[in-house]
This record gives C-alpha cells, sequence and structure tokens, in this order.
C-alpha cells in the first residue's frame, strides 16, 4: 500500500496519501492546508483520488478540503457530530489570528465500524471521541496502520479543553478502540511523529 504523508497548514498537520499499488485509487486524510502541495503529491503518484476523508471538524484538519475536492471530485466524508464545524472554519480559524477557510458540506458520513474501499485495500472507521464529538480513528487492518488524528499522539493524547471535548470520553475512546488493537499496529497522529500501540499501552503518561 502507498502511504505517503505530508506536513501542511499553519498548525502542522499530518496530511496523509493513502494508495493501492494495483487500482491506483487513493484517499486523501486530513488535508489541512496547503492545497498545491497535497496535490502535487497525489499527481506524483498517479492516483485516482475517491475520497477525501476528515478524522475531525478542527479548522487546522480542513483548510484545503474545498480545494482539494474541487480537484479530484472526490467525495468528502467526516463524522455526522463534526460536520457543523466546516462551515464555521473560517471564523474559528479567525478567532486564533490564522487564515481560515469553510469547507463543502460532506457527501456522507463517518460511522463506527464502517468500511471504506480504495482500489483493494480497506479500512475500519472506529468513532474515538473526546478531543471532539465525531472523532474517528481508521484502521488499516492488513497493514498493521492506524490514522489518529488528534486522539492519540506519542506519548500524549488530544487536548479536551475545547468546545465539544471531553477527557473521560477521551480516555475511553483510546482504552477501548486503540488499546485494543494489536501492540506492533503502527499509529499515525495528527500532529508529530508515529508511535506503536504497545509503546502507548506502556508508556502514554495519561494511562
Amino acid at each position: 500500500m502507498i502511504c505517503d504523508s505530508l506536513e501542511v497548514g499553519p498548525l502542522g498537520v499530518n496530511c496523509f496519501i493513502l494508495g493501492c499499488e494495483e487500482t491506483h485509487e487513493g484517499v486523501i486524510i486530513d488535508a489541512g492546508g496547503d492545497a498545491g502541495e497535497i496535490i502535487a503529491a497525489v499527481e506524483r503518484r498517479g492516483l485516482t483520488i475517491v475520497h477525501i476523508i476528515n478524522t475531525h471538524g478542527h479548522f487546522d484538519h480542513i483548510g484545503a478540503n474545498r480545494a482539494v475536492k474541487e480537484h479530484f471530485g472526490a467525495d468528502l466524508l467526516i463524522h455526522a457530530n463534526d460536520a457543523p464545524m466546516l462551515g464555521r472554519a473560517a471564523d474559528i480559524a479567525k478567532a486564533y489570528g490564522i487564515p481560515g477557510e469553510n469547507s463543502p458540506q460532506p457527501d456522507a458520513f463517518l460511522t463506527d465500524g464502517m468500511k471504506i474501499s480504495f482500489g483493494k485495500q480497506s479500512m475500519t472507521v472506529l468513532h474515538t471521541p473526546g478531543h471532539t464529538p465525531g472523532g474517528c480513528c481508521l484502521y488499516i487492518e492488513s497493514e498493521k496502520k492506524v490514522i489518529t488524528g488528534d486522539t492519540l499522539f506519542a506519548d500524549s493524547i488530544g487536548r479536551t479543553d475545547l468546545p465539544g471535548g471531553s477527557h473521560a470520553q477521551l480516555l475511553e475512546s483510546v482504552r477501548s478502540k486503540l488499546f485494543t488493537l494489536p501492540d506492533d499496529v503502527v499509529a499515525y497522529p495528527g500532529h508529530g511523529p508515529e508511535t506503536t500501540i504497545g509503546h502507548e499501552k506502556r508508556c502514554n503518561p495519561y494511562f
């Protein structure tokens, strides 16, 4: 499987580009900004993008949704609980002194346990609320990889002091949805370096 990442936007979001090496169908996860760089990375791989996926609705993870969607014409997916954030992103970013852009509305909603296919690859949606009400992770079992958005970081977790956040809920999401995965699964967070589920179970100070 093709698995590329690039750091985008003013807050350094990890945008992931996944693709099937046989069919060249792919997905973009968390198009947070720098649309031109994302588009160029996709085109270098020769991928046909079938889905644009947001792990959650915060402005730094959705800033390039519009431009990327207009370029590739792919479906935009986010959990229903976070969909209302898409139309408020510009105002929220402005409050932090950062330029932002509202996102188009989603074409479909992520749901817990949902399977998303691209070519001969597939991933499972894990609804992990706590950072936001609609936060989700994406588990590619065949590759032992999980995209964790802002739910789980290397030696840390997502902040829960923003509207809709819940510390207790986030801890429960990590314990029940992520720490039940095999220890050797590699976790790719929304910011910062990758880690493994086993390392986080042993060393994450929040647990």
